[in-house]
């Protein structure tokens, strides 16, 4: 019998028969009704598996931004509705050349960024919004229930001695905290600052710590926020406010790859210490959650500690922004929420000792705007973080009530004296009427009511109701008063 010599090559029919075994494959598949499915399915794989984590972001003018960071050097197309749009470059992938920061150079390192961040305006009307398996929630325009939280993170500060036990979740309780609040459903998500702690590598005998990233690149961004704070983050699209850990010297790089809401500029990144005066400082915009409030979103992030002479450029640059707020503020019958991380009739405890008042630059400045109120006439509600308690004051004088959210995580303060010494005042011509405060881990939430005004309620870390404070103009009336026990 005569052997039948192939007429192709060797390697090519091997080749050949290995193709056709693909495309038999596949189009059996297909015949089955899968086809579509398998390649739909493969392509959704594929993008979860380079997305790391997706958000949205609110700015000026109530524009919300879709964000995702993705380990592919382009970025993924967004879903709206049926259609797919490419979203845009926001910061490409990198490693930043060690800066100056507000550690030692020696406890100081590169920030590693090995993620592409994108991003995309969603346009008004959207109602519905995917990226890859990713379903992001869209800004609502009456949210009913907004969750607030700050001073998040899992501090690591060698300068302080201080090692928060990151690996423990009764130490470090954000985790709980973003799920529990998640639960609550919330229409809109306000964090008041300090998202970012672990700056300085765990010394290896402690082990609440041990091997935790450190510094200021995407692996603590992601252990410290986005990893934790997923649930929330699923859930409802976040107002972000910039706290003092954001500041150049520290976080500020991730600070505007990931939350900062303005285009991204290599001046406004924090990567050249030589723009810093620049980047430091954001204008003031506002928010509106609904046509009868709003939220003033307010940079502090490098405000210091002592009072500053009235020339220098930081007290002019302070000075115009609040004149922008004053601008902000005068829309008539709008009920205005003023938010930046540090209290500025606020308290700050110290043990064995009466308390401190609040921010004393931010003062001198906002009198030198606001004479006797400190904040414009439409200013009713100011809230902050950075102490790290909750704070709910109602003042006798003519100034707008005040809360102070800074138990998201972070190693919370020392109680208050109990009771609140009856003489102690915030700023100056400022009386205190009443006021709730506790120490224990926790978050605020702000639930709309039937009349249009809004509740401020007080929770623990595990979702215990510990005050509800109603609002009547710039007051506010608690339902328990001096300290919260959690219990």
């Amino acid at each position: 019998m005569n052997s039948i010599k192939p007429s192709l090559p060797r390697k090519a029919l091997s080749r050949f028969l290995m193709i056709s075994s693909v495309l038999a494959t596949g189009l059996l598949l297909y015949g089955c009704g899968g086809g579509n499915s398998v390649i739909k399915q493969a392509s959704n794989v594929n993008a979860d598996a380079s997305i790391k984590a997706a958000w949205v972001v609110v700015g000026a003018n109530n524009q919300a931004i879709a964000r995702v960071v993705t380990s592919e050097l382009s970025c993924p197309k967004i879903r709206n509705g049926s259609v797919y749009f490419p979203m845009t470059l926001r910061a490409a992938a990198g490693t930043i050349p060690q800066r100056k920061t507000a550690s030692d150079a020696v406890d100081s390192k590169p920030s590693v960024f090995p993620l592409t961040a994108c991003e995309y305006s969603i346009p008004a009307g959207t109602s519905s919004l995917t990226v890859g398996s990713f379903s992001l929630p869209l800004p609502k325009a009456n949210p009913q229930r907004i969750v607030i939280v700050a001073d998040t993170g899992c501090r690591m500060k060698k300068a302080d001695q201080a090692w928060q036990a990151c690996n423990d979740g009764d130490a470090w309780p954000f985790p709980e905290i973003a799920k529990t609040a998640a639960a609550m459903k919330p229409d809109l998500v306000l964090h008041i600052g300090d998202y970012h702690y672990r700056e300085n590598v765990c010394p290896d005998d402690i082990a609440g710590c041990k091997g935790s990233p450190w510094g200021y690149g995407w692996d603590v961004w992601q252990a410290d926020l986005f990893k934790p704070a997923a649930p929330l983050m699923a859930a409802a699209p976040w107002v972000v406010v910039r706290g003092n850990h954001e500041e150049c010297r520290r976080a500020g790089q991730g600070w505007f790859r990931f939350l900062d809401t303005q285009p991204y500029d290599a001046k406004r990144s924090c990567d050249n210490a030589a723009n810093d005066d620049i980047a430091n400082y954001t204008e003031p915009y506002a928010v509106a959650i609904g046509n009868d409030t709003q939220v003033i979103v307010f940079d502090t992030s490098k405000v210091g500690k002592k009072a500053i002479p009235n020339t220098s450029e930081v007290f002019l640059k302070y000075q115009a922004q609040f004149k922008t707020v004053n601008q902000l503020a005068a829309k008539p019958g709008v009920h205005s929420i003023f938010t930046n991380h540090h209290p500025i009739l606020g308290f700050v405890p110290v043990p064995g000792k009466a308390p401190l008042p609040g921010n004393p630059i931010l003062q001198e400045v906002m009198q030198s705007v606001n004479p006797t109120a400190y904040y414009p006439a439409g200013v009713t509600t100011a809230i902050h973080g950075h102490v790290h308690d909750f704070q709910a004051i109602s003042f006798a004088t003519n100034h707008p009530a005040t809360f102070v959210s800074g138990n998201g995580g972070d190693d919370v303060d020392v109680n208050f004296a109990d009771p609140f010494p009856t003489n102690a005042s915030p700023a100056p011509g400022v009386i205190v009427d009443k006021f709730s405060h506790t120490s224990a881990f926790g978050f605020m939430v702000m639930d709309r009511q039937a009349d249009g005004t809004w509740a401020y309620k007080a929770y623990t870390r595990k979702g215990l109701l510990l005050t509800t404070c109603l609002q009547n103009g710039n007051k506010i009336n608690c339902d328990k008063t001096g300290y919260l026990a959690p219990n």
